[in-house]
């Protein structure tokens, strides 16, 4: 769904003024035309009576609607039906690290870094965090009467897919590949989401894509997927089955894709067996976008779109995340479909947004005053901070960090080291101030030199913004004469710079990122645009224009990157020319001579069509080396060389339409570093300095060759807009690495199963035979802890029964530091085979030196231990001897303990 996005914009600040407590728009026609007083409770409509239950007003609601107006409601894009006080209503908001897509949101780390903190309750902390500035966002959108895509209070978040395999380009949004840290991670944000209240909903938290569902990219709109029962129940559906019946999540999101023959969006099996029937689910499914036109376009199960709708609906699915279901009116009128199984539908969307608080007053509703201002707060921004630096997990580490607090000339290097891409990852909202990699280098280190070099472009072949510098203000000036720096800027709400413009000012520089919730947030920021020059977050255009001063004379290169068009002119004749649409922040290069003291006319046009956007100038001037040739001199006369390289989103990703070597349509073929980057790393090496690779990445990255010649290996993940901070923080050990990994790591030479195969044969560490780079759970420290006297109070339970463990863990070093403490289960003596083992329980504790806490877990067999039986179609627990292991991975198991089950 979301085109790539890159940050390397100028404005560093956030709102500095809140917009005003925030009200909840009444959507009763009495309450919206402003009465005096509410009817009499006698010629009320249930709808109105706020004394009757939800499921009572909702569906009597639906009684008054029309079949066109109903099938209009089941759609993502719900109108309006004023006779009625239903406010127009999108259902489309994204939440996975923070309110996504909707303006200035505080950008936690992506949701596999949050995994990686293996820390629950922080993970409930940052998930009300982002249900606190959703309903701040929703109150203000309210205030001012917008009902706009992003505006609303129905998130589809979390993803609790299974990361099977590391090549998926969407595995950054899971929380890993085990089954256990996905329900417990998932049912503390959702939970964090929804709120606790009795009555009404927070928000609405989506469990997605439901169901066995995790690449290829290139193939989810077609493929169908046959896996084993015991895979299916064992692997794919746990997560979701949790997050049903102990996190009460409210929707469910259906996937793409074919399960056994049926298209997940509108499987019997799936949708009425197994979630509804089996599971107890009470709440809405929504489709993926699109997936209704799958079943008849791709799958080929049937032949129209009124068929496809109906079959839809008939087997579940709610909510349409597209416009298929108006076709609902034509599958009624054809027998398709009963016009009571729409309404038992539509029932379940309007009882959501009931629960919701949507049509009652403001005044009965929780966090209806939540006031802008919890946006980007200090206190969100600190939290931002302090999940990165728990995510953080030290891979490798021969004694060279934490560095040295007097360390006096420091190298930054690499694609990733001032990419705020590397930071926010996908399904990001638009981080006020964020800081790098570089930036929190030199916030934690001021006493040293620290010296930055770009080097290499992310992956071969990629038009990548080089990192040259911004044409900066001091060169630039809006008119022959002007004692004023910067250049004029002209703002459109169309694509091609016609009409008069919206806003017009004077821009210092062309450097500008905003995501696709709103460009104006960006402006509002600075306090230069008013209501009415608002500017559309799709499908505008901007004409800078002015005089280009260069300082001296020679050959520069001039780089103008944007996403969508762009175009530059000299004196009138174009210099660069890329006026078609792009995927991510692409850039384009001119050599020009160019004499210094010269006023030169330059005139820039971009267009964003839609999506994200983002637009910058910069140049290299004459004289300057050779990006590869720069990095290495910046190495040689340093103490340690910081690299900063790995992955961005602009590569792997959700469905891309581009490819590059290594990558195929988000995903990933080569699980190496990119070639670009590997070559520079030797180089780097080989100059004798000591070398840390910091690295961002979404997935599992095969760094055999680093680990085995680099003397330190961090891993960042997508961070989040404190990222740059949190990083500096562990490299001079302000902070105690403690983060751990969510997913095994795997050499490059291991040849994995294919990745369209879903049997779970030979992948993660529950069934991989081989020996891992990194395995699950794995993370070192800056600390040492030994664990002592494993003790279980039982050595034979029934299969009903409880087992409490408990064991001594010591904090042996000479400074604190986070341990986590993982407990795994394994059968070493039970008929059915089972998995290599199982986690079943995480702490991460805090030890002072010297300090011992006893940790202890409870046991369940029956949910603990079971596995599915294929013959009986049910969980079974087997009799016999099963084993305790507790230790820092699954394979540092520090104690053992063997019990019984009888």
């Amino acid at each position: 769904m979301a085109k790539r996005q890159a940050w390397r914009g100028m404005f560093r600040t956030t709102m500095a003024v809140a917009l005003g407590m925030a009200l909840v728009l009444p959507v009763f026609p009495s309450h919206a035309e402003g009465a005096d007083a509410a009817p009499s409770a006698a010629s009320e409509p249930v709808y109105r009576d706020l004394s009757r239950s939800f499921h009572d007003r909702a569906a009597d609601l639906v009684a008054h609607m029309t079949l066109e107006e109903k099938a209009a409601q089941m759609q993502n894009t719900a109108p309006a039906i004023p006779r009625l006080g239903v406010a127009a209503y999108d259902w489309w908001n994204e939440g996975l690290h923070g309110v996504a897509r909707a303006g200035q949101a505080t950008v936690f780390p992506q949701a596999i870094g949050l995994a990686a903190t293996f820390d629950v309750p922080l993970m409930h902390e940052v998930a009300t965090a982002i249900s606190d500035e959703a309903r701040a966002k929703y109150n203000e959108f309210q205030r001012k009467g917008s009902h706009g895509r992003y505006e609303g209070l129905t998130y589809w978040s979390p993803n609790i897919n299974i990361f099977r395999d590391p090549r998926w380009g969407r595995g950054q949004e899971t929380y890993g590949e085990d089954p256990y840290l996905t329900e417990r991670m998932g049912v503390a944000f959702v939970t964090g989401l929804q709120g606790d209240n009795p009555t009404y909903r927070k928000l609405d938290a989506t469990a997605k894509h439901f169901a066995v569902h995790s690449g290829p990219e290139a193939d989810r709109h077609h493929f169908d997927v046959h896996p084993s029962e015991r895979d299916l129940y064992e692997t794919y559906l746990p997560a979701f089955q949790t997050l049903v019946q102990e996190a009460d999540v409210d929707a469910v999101m259906s996937a793409y894709n074919r399960v056994n023959g049926e298209p997940a969006t509108g499987s019997p099996r799936l949708l009425g067996q197994i979630l509804r029937k089996d599971w107890g689910f009470k709440g809405y499914v929504v489709s993926d976008c699109g997936a209704v036109e799958d079943i008849y376009k791709h799958h080929k199960v049937v032949d129209t779109v009124e068929a496809a709708s109906a079959l839809a609906v008939k087997n579940g699915v709610d909510l349409d995340c597209g416009t298929e279901y108006a076709a609902l009116v034509k599958a009624v009128h054809d027998g398709l479909i009963k016009e009571s199984e729409i309404d038992a539908a539509l029932t379940r969307l309007m009882q959501a947004r009931m629960r919701l608080g949507m049509f009652d007053p403001a005044s009965k509703v929780p966090w209806s005053d939540v006031p802008y201002s919890v946006n980007q707060s200090p206190q969100h921004d600190a939290l931002a901070r302090r999940a990165a630096r728990e995510s953080m997990v030290l891979l490798k580490n021969d004694g060279v960090l934490p560095l040295s607090k007097d360390i006096k000339h420091i190298a930054v290097i690499g694609p990733t080291a001032d990419d705020v891409m590397a930071l926010v990852g996908n399904y990001h909202g638009t981080p006020a101030d964020p800081v790098t990699i570089l930036r929190g280098i030199r916030e934690a280190a001021p006493q040293a030199k620290v010296v930055y070099a770009r080097g290499v472009d992310l992956v071969e072949g990629r038009s990548d913004p080089t990192g040259m510098p911004l044409v900066e203000a001091q060169y630039l000036r809006p008119s022959a004469g002007d004692a004023e720096r910067g250049l004029r800027g002209e703002y459109f709400r169309n694509t091609d710079l016609s009409g008069t413009p919206a806003l017009v000012r004077v821009d210092p520089m062309i450097g500008f990122n905003w995501d696709r919730g709103s460009p104006t947030d960006n402006l509002l920021a600075r306090g230069e645009a008013q209501p009415d020059q608002a500017v559309p977050s799709d499908n505008f255009s901007i004409r800078w224009s002015g005089q280009l001063l260069p300082p001296v004379s020679g050959e520069y290169v001039l780089e103008a990157a944007a996403n969508d068009g762009v175009r530059v002119y000299l004196d009138g004749k174009p210099v660069i020319d890329r006026w078609e649409r792009a995927d991510s922040l692409t850039a384009t290069q001119a050599k020009l001579k160019l004499e210094g003291g010269h006023a030169y006319d330059i005139r820039v046009e971009y267009k964003e069509l839609e999506r994200d956007a983002g637009v910058r100038l910069a140049w290299r001037m004459p004289g300057a080396k050779a990006p590869f040739e720069a990095a290495l001199d910046a190495a040689k006369d340093a103490d340690v060389v910081v690299f900063a390289g790995g992955l961005t989103s602009d590569v792997e990703g959700e469905e891309m339409k581009v490819n590059y070597p290594g990558f195929a349509g988000g995903d990933r073929t080569d699980l190496r570093l990119p070639a670009t980057q590997r070559k520079l790393l030797e180089a780097l090496q080989a100059t004798g300095k000591p070398v840390v690779l910091v690295l961002t990445s979404g997935s599992a990255l095969a760094v055999d060759w680093a680990n085995q010649h680099l003397p330190a290996v961090l891993l960042a993940w997508y961070p989040g807009q404190r990222g740059g901070n949190a990083v500096a923080d562990v490299l001079f050990g302000k902070a105690d690495p403690a983060g751990r990994l969510p997913v095994t790591f795997y050499k490059a030479s291991e040849k994995l199963p294919a990745f369209d195969d879903y049997r779970m044969d030979g992948r993660t560490y529950r069934y991989f035979k081989g020996e891992p780079l990194y395995p699950f759970g794995y993370g070192l420290s800056y600390t040492k802890f030994t664990y002592a006297d494993l003790k279980l109070d039982h050595n034979k339970i029934g299969k009903n029964d409880k087992l409490h463990v408990t064991v001594k863990v010591h904090n042996a070093g000479k400074r604190a530091g986070d341990e986590v403490v993982q407990l795994y289960l394994r059968g070493v003596g039970t008929p059915h085979e089972r998995s290599n083992k199982d986690l079943r329980g995480i702490q991460r504790i805090t030890l002072q030196p010297g300090q011992t806490r006893d940790v202890s877990f409870d046991v369940s067999p029956a949910t603990d231990l079971r596995y599915y039986d294929t013959k009986k179609a049910a969980y079974a627990v087997d009799a016999g001897r099963y084993e305790v292991q507790i230790g820092a991975s699954s394979a540092d198991i520090r104690a053992t303990q063997s019990f019984t089950v009888d």
